[in-house]
């Protein structure tokens, strides 16, 4: 693989993830993203894990396609898109060994990334300690310090609170009420009325706290437990958002440009050629 191809692997394709592969195919790297058979993406017009369910997507310019194995995701690399495979345990990484690997399921925690994955590591938010489990922490909370990279110590601790947009934070969220099948009533970006239902879960309905922009809604025939975050209002109201990438996924892959393009220049300071898959 030639410098203008450098291979990332990044597990999860959820929409921080993919801002992070847009960055990245932007800049002239190659992407290969892992995904759960089921995936529980919220923004799923903006998140190339939907692939897994339609066979392909395209955000923002960038077509991302379901890949059978690793051979096959190899091969639509040279075609500019992106593969997705279904690969929880990302053993995608013994088969092509990438010199860069990124976590970006944002579980909280860390499910199992080590420092040796590659010989470039990092992890999207908290869950992760820079020099132990990765190489490199992005912080992910909205604030000051979204963002920046971490080459010490960890991301700020999960509040469980979304960052506040026009003064709501809990409120634009949609978490089941139950245990059950998720069967959505109104489509991403319906305009909505607090106090309108928008889905059901296990036939139990669920209301908007607030007007706005449905942004985000989980697939119809998932089964999601009680508390699951399910979807998202927008109180901004802009149907545009809800089709391109946030400022917090382009922000975050921001980062993560940084810490690759910082480390492949470190490299070549030493005299180590970082273009290549080991």
């Amino acid at each position: 693989m030639n410098c203008a191809r450098r291979l990332v692997v990044i597990k999860g394709a959820g929409d921080l993830a993919t801002g992070c592969a847009w960055r990245l195919i932007k800049s002239g790297f190659g992407v290969i993203m892992t995904e759960l058979p089921q995936p529980l993406v919220v923004r799923r017009m903006v998140a190339f894990a939907e692939a897994v369910y339609a066979g392909s997507i395209r955000v923002e310019g960038i077509e991302a396609v379901l890949a059978e194995n690793s051979e096959e995701a190899l091969q639509l690399l040279n075609t500019g898109r992106v593969p997705v495979l279904v690969d929880p345990q990302t053993s995608v990484l013994n088969q092509i060994k990438p010199p860069v690997f990124i976590d970006a399921v944002m579980a909280k925690k860390n499910t199992g990334t080590k420092i040796n994955d590659a010989p470039l590591v990092i992890g999207l938010g908290p869950g992760f300690t820079a020099g132990r489990d990765v190489h490199a922490v992005v912080e992910t909370k909205r604030g000051h310090n979204l963002g920046r990279v971490l080459y010490q110590g960890e991301a700020a601790a999960d509040t469980g609170a979304p960052g506040a947009i026009m003064g709501f934070s809990a409120e634009r969220l949609l978490r089941a009420p139950a245990n059950g099948v998720v069967e959505p009533l109104r489509n991403i970006g319906a305009l909505v009325e607090k106090g309108e239902t928008l889905v059901l879960v296990g036939g139990i309905p669920l209301q908007a706290e607030i007007p706005g922009v449905i942004r985000g809604m989980i697939r119809a025939g998932v089964w999601a437990p009680t508390g699951m975050k399910i979807g998202d209002v927008d109180p901004r109201g802009v149907k545009e958002y809800c089709y391109s990438i946030s400022d917090k996924a382009l922000a975050v892959g921001g980062a993560v440009l940084e810490a690759i393009c910082g480390y492949i220049f470190n490299n070549e300071r030493k005299g180590i050629n970082s273009c290549e898959n080991n």
